[in-house]
């Protein structure tokens, strides 16, 4: 949820404050040093600290309360579930409590060392557990249970009782997978339909085939050997992780008390970041995965090189990787952050990828590294018809952007072109659906909201010790003036929040979705470490995103910890859980500020009506009430930790549980009757691209059981001029599809 601005380019004053830190910093010259090397780490410990305490918004000073907190953070990020540590080691570590504060200042790593050092013995003691346990059979018919409430859970008080732990944990897990295979068998037996199975075709060919039933003590292995190999991978994927990886743990730790959405990228995070913020990357466009020692192909970017090579497969596994002519490297048993650098390279190169084929055939692959599109990452829209009225609906999952190259693709200039592709084909009515959005960068809200206003301030921006700056859209075309509605939920943040804030506060259009967004209200930026070491020997340290700024709406309020309270409030089921800005323990507060001067958009006259219309048909409507309802049951049933390992008991309670959520399960099979479709110049793609159609018809097919979409576009509906309405209904009348 990070809103990352080139706005630090523009202000100088933040500016200055980088080539002072820079300055200040000189003595930070040093020569290559290997992996978990302590001067490095030492330098990163003061480097944070020094640029965070002078570039965040409001640091908090470093002191008892804040090492307490950096305490807490860390112990649970290392062990959040207590399977490794024991109570002697918590008691050894709580000496350091307070001191963590006086140890970063005088970059001490005896903390860290101490708790590095013993979690590494404690996680080779724990592969001994676990083996041992799924040795040998469970014995279901025992009288016990366990609680995965673990943050109220004490620690082990020695091995021997961490043991057990980790037997109740594993035993859950395998009654819980046990009880599914009986169950499954049973309603094979019956004849009963397995929906899930019916869910793929492979699943559906196995459930077709005419097995003999197993028996109980063969399926009870069988879930023991699944649990073995998937906490085989889970020690695989610890095993990859260095000294580095888990002092940025530390690091983090460190950052995040300062607030929550400070935090440390060491180099290959940030390196994703990057990707994920611009939504492209230079390579051969395939998602890896490490399956035991060896890197697997797990899925291929559409429109890639990969892709379009047509030889490279999911599923593929590899084992060699060269530079073009290079003599090949192998990788198996390669960490797989090593592996996808060794792929990945600049457009027009070529690596040649050996790799085990799905049938067992050993191959060398050639493919030219390009320009890397993340087709998911970028805006999309769809149409609909409701009572001959078309309406068009923008899904916009980022505000994405690329700050290194003006002329590639952003968010604003995206949806400034699906406007106007809607408008072209006819649309009465836009829905900007920014659910899920967790933000992005300032300047495409900007933008974006500009598409929608005449002209004027879009949000207001303060630094620490300094008046507000109200960034405006100065440009005074409107590219879409007619109804406009937007979907957010709780999980719609920062980026999200100003757009739909800025919308809401002019009286543009109406916004629907739950009670209230995020919360997150402030702004940070990415600062590049290096920048600050003479030299590039001391190898890269990664970057630090701050929090620089805070935003405020153009009325003069936060939206943070308050987020923005939706004009129509529909129930959802996440309603009553605890998941916003205003649950994290340091987030910043809310305040305000003096308002800029705005003119209301006065152009919609049954905006208000529109609003009463709409909560009448939420309150009227059963489906809305059974989710909230069913909110609330998620809610009582995320407070239950205590599980029964009795089998019978076991299945008593999930039997219980399963009945209940039969009641909702008529929420997941709504169907609202629209049909929704692409523009004509996707339907032209969709020939030839095979993946975008297959892509396209599952979120037309997601928005035809969407009751929340449904109640946008009766918005828009109620929001359409009566001349408009009074045409429908005569070529309803017309087609006689109602009677006079």
């Amino acid at each position: 949820m990070n809103i990352l601005i080139q706005y630090m380019k523009r202000n100088y004053k933040l500016l200055l404050l980088v080539i002072a830190i820079s300055l200040g910093l000189f003595a930070f010259t040093t020569t290559l040093k290997p992996k978990g090397d302590p001067e490095k780490d030492k330098m990163l410990l003061e480097l944070l600290t020094f640029v965070i305490e002078r570039g965040h918004y409001d640091p908090a000073a470093i002191d008892d309360k804040f090492s307490k907190g950096i305490y807490k953070d860390y112990i649970e990020a290392l062990d959040p579930s207590k399977r490794f540590f024991i109570q002697s080691d918590i008691d050894e570590f709580v000496v350091f409590e307070t001191q963590l504060d006086d140890q970063i200042k005088n970059k001490d790593l005896a903390f860290f060392n101490l708790t590095y050092d013993r979690l590494m013995k404690r996680i080779g003691e724990s592969k001994e557990f676990y083996k041992d346990i799924l040795a040998k059979p469970f014995d279901y018919s025992a009288k016990e249970e366990f609680n995965t409430d673990y943050d109220k859970l004490p620690y082990a008080k020695n091995t021997t009782e961490l043991k057990e732990k980790w037997r109740k944990q594993i035993k859950l897990s395998t009654l819980s997978s046990l009880t599914d295979k009986l169950k499954m068998q049973e309603d094979k037996k019956n004849g009963v339909k397995d929906e899930k199975a019916d869910k793929t075709k492979e699943a559906s060919k196995e459930a077709t085939k005419d097995e003999a039933p197993k028996s109980f003590e063969q399926l009870e292995k069988e879930t023991r050997e699944s649990s073995l190999k998937s906490l085989n991978e889970y020690f695989d994927f610890i095993n990859d992780l260095d000294q580095n990886d888990w002092f940025s743990v530390y690091v983090n730790a460190i950052a995040t008390r300062f607030d929550p959405h400070t935090n440390y990228f060491p180099p290959d995070e940030k390196e994703r970041f990057d990707v994920s913020m611009s939504g492209k990357l230079e390579g051969i466009g395939a998602r890896l995965q490490k399956k035991n020692d060896y890197t697997e192909i797990s899925e291929l970017i559409s429109g890639g090189p990969a892709w379009r090579g047509k030889e490279l497969e999911a599923g593929d596994i590899i084992i060699k990787v060269a530079q073009g002519n290079d003599e090949p490297v192998e990788v198996v048993g390669m960490h797989l952050d090593d592996v996808v650098k060794k792929i990945k390279g600049p457009k027009g190169t070529e690596v040649r990828l050996t790799v085990k084929k799905v049938d067992g055939t050993i191959k060398i692959i050639s493919i030219i590294r390009d320009i890397v599109e993340i087709e998911e990452t970028y805006a999309k829209s769809s149409v609909v018809e409701k009572n001959g009225v078309k309406y068009g609906i923008i899904y916009l999952p980022k505000f994405y952007i690329d700050f290194e190259n003006n002329d590639s693709r952003d968010a604003g200039k995206d949806v400034a072109i699906e406007v106007d592709r809607l408008k072209k084909d006819g649309v009465q009515g836009i829905i900007m659906d920014l659910r899920d959005n967790g933000g992005g960068s300032l300047k495409t809200v900007v933008d974006i909201a500009g598409l929608f206003i005449e002209d004027g301030p879009v949000v207001q921006i303060k630094s620490a010790g300094r008046k507000q700056e109200v960034l405006f859209d100065k440009d005074k075309k409107i590219q879409w003036d007619g109804p406009l509605v937007v979907m957010q939920n709780s999980f719609s943040a920062s980026a999200s929040e100003i757009f739909a804030a800025a919308i809401q506060d002019y009286r543009r259009g109406i916004i629907i979705g739950s009670k209230q967004s995020y919360g997150k209200g402030t702004v940070q930026n990415v600062i590049d470490l290096n920048q600050f070491v003479r030299g590039s020997s001391v190898g890269d340290l990664g970057a630090l995103k701050t929090t620089t700024q805070k935003f405020y709406r153009i009325t003069g309020g936060s939206t943070q910890l308050e987020g923005v309270s939706s004009d129509v409030a529909i129930p959802d089921r996440y309603a009553y859980l605890k998941m916003g800005e205003r649950d994290i323990d340091n987030a910043m507060p809310w305040d305000k500020i003096e308002p800029a001067q705005f003119k209301f958009w006065d152009k919609q006259n049954n905006f208000d009506a529109a609003i009463d219309n709409s909560k009448k048909r939420i309150a009227d409507n059963p489906k809305f009430k059974l989710i909230d309802e069913n909110a609330q049951w998620i809610d009582q049933r995320n407070k239950e930790n205590v599980y029964s390992l009795n089998i019978d008991q076991f299945k008593a309670e999930q039997k219980a549980i399963e009945e209940k959520s039969k009641k909702y399960k008529s929420i997941a099979d709504y169907q609202n009757s629209l049909k929704f479709a692409s523009l004509p110049y996707e339907m032209d793609q969709m020939k030839t691209d095979t993946s975008l159609k297959e892509k396209r018809d599952r979120w037309h097919e997601s928005l035809s059981k969407d009751i929340y979409v449904e109640e946008a576009i009766n918005i828009l509906d109620d929001l359409q001029p009566k001349a408009i309405v009074k045409k429908d209904v005569a070529k309803l009348k017309k087609d006689k599809l109602v009677k006079s």
